[in-house]
């Protein structure tokens, strides 16, 4: 049974993600050179998809207004989830603009081509269900697999035994949307594993093994786990200058600034003389890197501003950020502090969300999270986290 169609499910917040999800959705945030959904939408377009649904909710107008009603010439369907309640809930929502089969993937991963293919290959009308290897299953929903059949999926299993994960490419048919019905909500929502273990007490499930890029970023840190595996695959949009080494034709990179591979410039950004960038480093479109600066494994997005001596390791930046001259960003590893729980030593410099503003001479703690629209004055010591629009002074 052929599948001309996908619904991508994009309408979470990603709230793990804060504050880099306080202006937009988390399938928004930097993946490289794109965001996260534009490589998502990338691979279900190579796959021969010839229409997609998206299921949108919070920041959507971010995500309509940057892909307006088609993606490489594909159509897109814009499906609104006005409540957040799960990802059945969101596939429930598109339920009148799809019909017959259809691929659903989740907007916020990143996966290979080869993941949407075989399960499209091994698709034959039974709901079918990717499933990969991973070194640690038990963060996601584990699964058994026997001659190709789903007999197990336990979201997050107490004890060993597992290898295999639940990737999150699925194939359905019309009648996904009556065991949608027959789920039970859990804590008032609806997830698609709840669901496949509906299509599991049928006996129907289908499991294809597959292998490739897989990439979940659940936590700010792991969106430089995310740009160093594409740079190293290689998926970026803009020309490459040598191996390893991508500067968009418009980007402005004087001689005797050092690019060390893996490294992507951007459209319109400009880096001045004597500034080393690199491994590890994309700088988004019309960002600004100042002479003498150090900028390693880090993501700058868009209009993001760096001044002159300064130093930044392992670190996200949203957009329209500026680092003020001689600002030093260590690098991890550090503790940090997402919702009340504590990371303890992630490989994380710190986390500039959209619009943070920060002095000259500031210093940071590894793992500091600096709010959106946060302004931090000249020669503070940053650590810990900073409010959104909080005002930082000596």
């Amino acid at each position: 049974m052929e599948v001309t169609r996908g619904v991508v499910l994009a309408a979470g917040e990603g709230t793990r993600m804060r504050p880099l999800t306080q202006n937009r959705p988390k399938t928004m945030l930097p993946a490289a050179d794109r965001p996260i959904l534009e490589h998502v939408l990338d691979v279900l377009v190579a796959c021969g998809l010839g229409e997609i649904v998206l299921v949108v909710g919070y920041g959507r107008d971010r995500v309509q207004e940057h892909f307006g009603h088609a993606h490489r010439d594909v159509p897109l369907t814009y499906v609104h989830q006005t409540k957040q309640l799960g990802s059945a809930h969101a596939l429930k929502q598109a339920a009148d603009a799809v019909a017959g089969a259809t691929l659903v993937v989740n907007g916020d991963r990143v996966i290979d081509e080869q993941i949407v293919a075989e399960v499209l290959a091994g698709f034959g009308g039974e709901p079918t269900v990717s499933v990969l290897e991973h070194p640690t299953p038990s963060n996601f929903g584990a699964v058994r697999v026997s001659n190709g059949r789903l007999t197990e999926l336990e979201e997050r299993p107490e004890g060993g035994g597992y290898r295999l994960i639940n990737a999150g490419v699925y194939a359905f048919d019309d009648r996904v949307f009556d065991a949608i019905a027959r789920t039970p909500r859990r804590e008032g929502e609806i997830q698609l594993p709840d669901v496949i273990g509906t299509l599991l007490d049928d006996g129907r499930v289908r499991a294809v093994t597959t292998d490739g890029l897989w990439a979940d970023a659940t936590y700010p840190w792991d969106l430089l786990y995310l740009n160093r595996e594409l740079l190293a695959r290689e998926r970026i949009d803009g020309p490459a200058q040598r191996e390893g080494v991508w500067v968009a034709d418009s980007a402005r990179v004087h001689e005797r600034a050092t690019l060390q591979g893996p490294v992507a410039v951007g459209p319109d950004a400009e880096v001045a003389a004597g500034a080393v960038i690199g491994p590890a480093v994309t700088v988004g479109r019309n960002g600004t890197v100042g002479s003498n600066v150090t900028l390693r494994n880090a993501v700058l997005d868009t209009d993001c501003r760096v001044g002159d001596g300064a130093t930044v390791v392992d670190c996200v930046a949203g957009q329209d950020v500026s680092v003020g001259a001689g600002a030093v960003v260590p690098g991890g590893p550090g503790d940090v502090r997402v919702d009340d729980r504590v990371f303890e030593s992630q490989a994380l410099g710190a986390v500039l969300a959209d619009r943070a503003a920060v002095g000259g001479g500031v210093t940071f703690a590894p793992g500091t999270l600096v709010g959106a629209g946060a302004t931090v004055a000249d020669g503070v010591h940053l650590a810990g986290t900073v409010p959104n629009g909080a005002r930082v002074v000596r």
